[in-house]
């Protein structure tokens, strides 16, 4: 819907009660980093989905916007430990950030705890987010600056024409009455490798293997020439029922993935142990991003590796879990997940402009568990109101759900974004004497 780059969007802190790093550090930080647009988004997408862009080309951000524009100066007193909590709200490009001086020791990533581990830069996609430590240690006499980068390259692996337009300055504060113009300057980009990490809760792979999910990512051309995002072929077509309501009102037809429609559905039983493999074949590194749990990272080689060779072997005994992945370059990764979670769920690249594209799928969990659910008055009622049908297949077919006359076939051509337009209504004409 485009809203979340226009500025709908804040940091939400889940407090843990049984946080284990808990009393090992002193406060907390909110350190939120975004790319940001001159123009709104429904603008850029009507720009973006037309027949000449041939090249499958997304906007492109103005600047780089930290804390949402109010920028970061934290205090800094010796002796302390401070968490940051990192969060990308970007809609495309990623951020680097390193500390001068200072070694940033991560302990969750996407809200998973990972045993603590050292890095000096770190990357952030899209829907990202990583809590890391930082301590003000006695030798500490001066404000030490800070670097966020926004990654606009397609491949920041790659050193030909990299670039980096965007940046930003902020500062560990040990003493305001202090200058604070010095400036941290990194000659070259190399991340700590996430899909290194370990789980806190020493996790090892699920299996075996009881559902298996390819999705090969391609940019692609819908029958009207507008460019659209693919997994294997096909781009996600909003329907007219929300697939959710689909799963609860049609019955032990719900387990049939063809009353969905085009929204690329898979349909996964209570239990399966899911493997997903995303091949980008993309010359771009893509951030993908799944709700409702959090999936192993097996696998993640380094750009221009190609298809996943189709076997598993060589993977971490014990693999770290998150949400969002980003997936290197014309290559892969494998991802696992134990289906304890009924519902509806999307799996996309978290590049927004992306999303817009098509670049989603649809997973169907435990469809039996969902059959004859309930939902909240206000959700039927905002659905009556815009004139959305809340029962049957994709189509709204309540009496055979297997019509698929019906189903929405194609994107609509027409970008309405997020917009609301009212359905249209017959227009009395009132006829008085003069």
């Amino acid at each position: 819907m485009g809203q979340y780059p226009d500025g709908l969007r804040g940091p939400l802190i889940v407090h843990d009660p049984n946080d284990p790093y808990k009393g090992k550090y002193d406060e907390e930080v909110i350190l939120t980093v975004s790319d940001w647009y001159h123009a709104q988004s429904l603008d850029l997408v009507r720009a973006m989905e037309v027949k000449t862009n041939v090249q499958f080309l997304p906007p492109f951000p103005d600047s780089l916007i930290v804390n949402e524009g109010a920028g970061a100066r934290i205090n800094f007193v010796k002796g302390k430990t401070y968490r940051v909590r990192m969060i990308s709200f970007a809609a495309f490009a990623s951020a680097m950030i390193h500390f001068d001086s200072h070694t940033m020791r991560v302990i969750m990533n996407d809200a998973a705890y990972i045993q603590e581990n050292e890095a000096y830069q770190l990357r952030i996609t899209p829907a990202q987010r990583y809590d890391f430590l930082i301590s003000a240690i006695d030798r500490d006499n001066y404000n030490f600056p800070f670097l966020v980068s926004l990654d606009m390259n397609r491949d920041f692996s790659n050193p030909v024409g990299l670039v980096w337009p965007h940046n930003y300055t902020g500062y560990l504060v040990l003493d305001p009455s202090l200058p604070t113009d010095k400036v941290d300057v990194v000659d070259n980009w190399r991340p700590v490798d996430d899909s290194h990490f370990v789980p806190l809760d020493g996790q090892c792979v699920y299996g075996p293997v009881t559902k298996s999910i390819q999705l090969d990512f391609e940019f692609c051309v819908d029958p009207n020439g507008l460019p659209r995002a693919c997994f294997n072929g096909q781009p996600y077509v909003p329907q007219k029922v929300p697939s959710l309501y689909t799963a609860a009102t049609t019955g032990e037809s719900n387990s049939n993935p063809v009353i969905y429609g085009a929204v690329n559905p898979f349909i996964i039983e209570y239990g399966d142990v899911v493997e997903i493999v995303v091949n980008n074949r993309d010359a771009a590194v893509h951030p993908f991003h799944l709700h409702g749990h959090h999936f192993q990272v097996l696998d993640r080689p380094r750009s221009g590796t190609g298809d996943w060779p189709g076997r598993d072997v060589n993977y971490a005994s014990k693999p770290p879990k998150r949400d969002t992945v980003a997936v290197n370059a014309q290559s892969y990764a494998v991802l696992r997940y134990v289906a304890n979670n009924p519902g509806v769920f999307l799996f996309h690249c978290h590049i927004e402009w992306h999303v817009e594209m098509g670049l989603t799928a649809t997973i169907i969990e435990a469809p039996d568990r969902l059959r004859g659910k309930t939902f909240p008055d206000d959700h039927i009622n905002n659905c009556k109101i815009q004139k959305i049908p809340f029962a049957g297949n994709a189509g709204g077919n309540t009496v055979n759900v297997l019509d698929t006359s019906n189903f929405n076939t194609v994107i609509p051509a027409n970008y309405t974004g997020a917009l609301y337009i009212p359905p249209p209504t017959k227009r009395s004409r009132i006829m008085g004497k003069e």
